[in-house]
């Protein structure tokens, strides 16, 4: 009778125990979401297992095993912290960035947005082909570890400067994350699809390669003609010019909209 009194006790739930369960739930999914195809996922792994594993300990007992994880406790936090400081600042950024707050990050977003587009159309007056990557909800840190990092504050001056056909930079693409340029020079996969115009060189075939595997926003200037195209879920528009563009971006990352692809 004792023992049935206490899984009684051990299993009573209360409404503030599934909140609480609610928000851890969704706090660990979109710290996955943010690592995974990245190298850090299989550290998160490992430390969900620890962490089962001293839970079980608890559970069966185990006085020895038990008295080695209350003992790391106090390390753990630190540990975690440091191994996915990238993820977490990454991650509350996300949260920050959310529709809720997007109203109050208008004109921040509005400024970073307009140095982009005046930096690609720079581009395309001097003749430099271009690659822009604007990431949203689907992570590319694997994208980002193929090229060399910058960590700096998206610019105008800065994009024409790593295009410049004498930059050794200027090759593959420059990927943007929460309005800072985390790399240049990054290789993107090519589209499969067969139906392209045969015009279309390796830049839009990147282009149209990474938006296939996430929701990016990709910025294309042709080398050879100047033309600038955005890409998105695979579909591309060319011909924009600065107005177009300056507005078809600033809906779609101000919002969360799509791109109007009629």
């Amino acid at each position: 009778m004792d023992f049935a009194l206490k899984i009684n006790e051990f299993i009573r739930i209360e409404w503030i125990d599934i909140i609480d369960i609610a928000l851890v739930t969704y706090f660990m999914y979109k710290l996955y979401f943010m690592m995974r195809r990245t190298r850090a996922v299989q550290m998160f792994i490992g430390l969900v297992l620890i962490f089962i594993v001293s839970i079980l300990t608890q559970i069966f007992k185990m006085q020895e095993m038990s008295w080695i994880f209350r003992n790391l406790r106090a390390v753990w936090l630190v540990g975690f912290v440091i191994l996915f400081q990238p993820e977490l600042r990454r991650l509350l950024t996300h949260m920050g960035q959310s529709r809720l707050f997007r109203y109050f990050a208008k004109d921040q977003t509005s400024v970073f947005v307009e140095e982009v587009v005046r930096g690609v159309m720079e581009l395309s007056r001097r003749g430099y082909g271009g690659l822009v990557v604007l990431v949203r909800d689907t992570g590319l840190k694997n994208i980002i570890e193929t090229g060399i990092s910058v960590q700096a504050n998206v610019h105008s001056s800065l994009i024409v400067s790593i295009f410049n056909p004498r930059s050794p930079l200027h090759d593959g693409a420059i990927l943007v994350q929460n309005q800072i340029i985390e790399a240049a020079k990054c290789i993107l996969p090519l589209t499969r699809t067969p139906q392209l115009d045969p015009s279309l060189g390796t830049r839009h075939r990147a282009a149209i390669g990474i938006s296939e595997e996430s929701d990016a926003l990709v910025v294309v200037v042709s080398e050879e003609t100047g033309i600038v195209s955005v890409v998105e879920n695979g579909e591309m528009v060319r011909g924009l010019d600065y107005t177009t563009l300056l507005q078809s971006l600033s809906v779609a990352l101000s919002y969360g909209h799509k791109l109007d692809m009629a």
